[in-house]
């Protein structure tokens, strides 16, 4: 793969000589060994030069750079597998959409400019990315994460364990003790979760980074930002090494796309994960970058919206007596912690009910709220995360991280919070999850009743 340190400057090149083209061209073209000794091709330049005026995130957002020949306001999709060379040398700056193809680099450019990086790469799933993480590992690594994690994750470590000779140790890191007691210099990777899901528990990124890189400079810190998007947290500049999301949620906002995104500041490591995307052919398709570079210009109204809503329906549950979990909430025992790092607290709650059965029977009794996996999309969410997003943890594992079984995970979307509510409280009362009384209704064996006013609409 060739590419110039403009990637968008991609028929026409001005006045500049065919000599000086193919210096340049050539020049990129020498190959390069990395740490590891891999002869490694020419790949991006980093993604996002850190140099001009910084914008609010809003501004940044939406402002993209470019020099497409024609000026298209929305970035060209160059749906093209190969691109034709000037020689047989082959002096174009692409030639394989496998190792680079224009329209990824204009997002990856994007990205890395919104998540704080030097470097972003994008590929076809918030999996896929943690799979290109986890390839730096070798037999005989540790790698230290939480006891609350998504159920893929959870799946692919396992794998990693049970057949790559690699060691998982599970702790609770929200409490950096338990994390620092498993730290050693076979530690490679940290890998973190915050808030975690569905336990929406808070990890103190800062903490657990430094003590990983006193351990083991070699250390690895991984953070996964799904749940919040480069809009409400930016990890790497709170001292992560990779960060890593599912752009499949926030950042495309309507679930018509597969993908994910890495951003690092460590060129080397970038080149790392890069050879794995090449080699393994997992970047994100053209019309996918396309679909993505749109979704992300409107993150910050989406997630605004779905923030404001979920903080109304999370206050609204714990009045009527539901144990809430959610960071906006000043109940929530990091309520604190979490404000430290991120510039609000998501759209993502979880509640509990004490009976799976009465859970069963409000995630199917809800309208409006659709029974689904995934969040980060504009409609609103229900699930029971033990009966589908995290059904690959065995019960006794579940059991034994004290992952309720009855819970209830809420990803609020952008519709009216008042339908929502209304929605959402239709099914409780059909699902017997609320006693109600002359004075108002609460739920069953959950304390004293929250008032009827606090209601937005007469429900019954």
């Amino acid at each position: 793969m060739k590419m110039s340190d403009s990637p968008l400057e991609l028929e026409g090149h001005g006045s500049e000589s065919s000599s000086a083209r193919k210096a340049k061209v050539l020049g990129k073209a020498v190959s390069k060994i990395d740490l590891d000794g891999h002869d490694l091709p020419p790949s991006p330049a980093p993604s996002s030069p850190r140099n001009g005026k910084r914008y609010a995130i809003a501004t940044e957002l939406v402002y993209t750079e470019g020099s497409d020949q024609y000026n298209a306001s929305s970035t060209p999709i160059y749906q093209s597998a190969t691109f034709k060379q000037t020689s047989a040398g082959g002096e174009g700056e692409y030639d394989y959409t496998r190792s680079g193809n224009p329209t990824r680099t204009h997002l990856e450019r994007h990205l890395a400019k919104i998540m704080r990086a030097e470097r972003a790469l994008v590929v076809a799933s918030g999996m896929g990315a943690l799979d290109v993480i986890t390839r730096l590992l070798r037999p005989g690594d540790e790698v230290v994460t939480g006891d609350d994690l998504y159920g893929g994750t959870n799946r692919l470590l396992k794998y990693l364990s049970t057949h790559g000779g690699i060691i998982v140790h599970h702790v609770d890191t929200t409490k950096p003790d338990s994390v620092q007691r498993v730290l050693g210099p076979k530690t490679a990777i940290v890998l973190l979760e915050t808030p975690t899901n569905p336990l929406i528990k808070i990890v103190d990124i800062p903490k657990i980074a430094r003590l990983a890189h006193e351990a083991n400079p070699q250390v690895l810190v991984a953070v996964d930002n799904t749940m919040l998007s480069p809009l409400l947290q930016n990890p790497l500049e709170l001292g992560a090494d990779i960060v890593y999301e599912s752009g499949t949620k926030y950042l495309s906002g309507h679930h018509d796309l597969m993908a994910g995104v890495l951003a690092v500041n460590s060129s080397a490591v970038g080149e790392k994960l890069y050879f794995t995307i090449n080699a393994s052919g997992c970047g994100l398709a053209p019309f996918d970058s396309w679909l993505l570079m749109r979704g992300i210009k409107t993150l910050k109204v989406r997630m605004e919206q779905q923030q404001s809503n979920a903080q109304r329906i999370a206050e609204f549950l714990e009045a009527h007596g539901f144990k809430v979990r959610y960071p906006g909430l000043k109940s929530h025992p990091q309520h604190e912690l979490h404000n430290t790092m991120a510039r609000g607290a998501g759209a993502v709650l979880s509640f509990e009910t004490g009976s799976v059965q009465i859970s069963e029977r409000i995630v199917e009794a809800a309208k409006l709220w659709a029974i689904s996996v995934s969040f980060g999309c504009v409609n609103s969410l229900i699930s029971m995360p033990c009966r589908m997003s995290h059904a690959s943890i065995d019960a006794k594992t579940r059991q034994e991280r004290a992952l309720p079984e009855d819970i209830i995970r809420l990803c609020v979307g952008i519709e009216d919070a008042d339908d929502l509510i209304d929605d959402l409280s239709r099914a409780l009362a059909s699902a017997g999850a609320i006693r109600i009384t002359p004075e108002g209704f609460h739920a069953i064996d959950r304390g004293p009743p929250a008032k009827l006013d606090t209601l937005s609409n007469n429900i019954f």
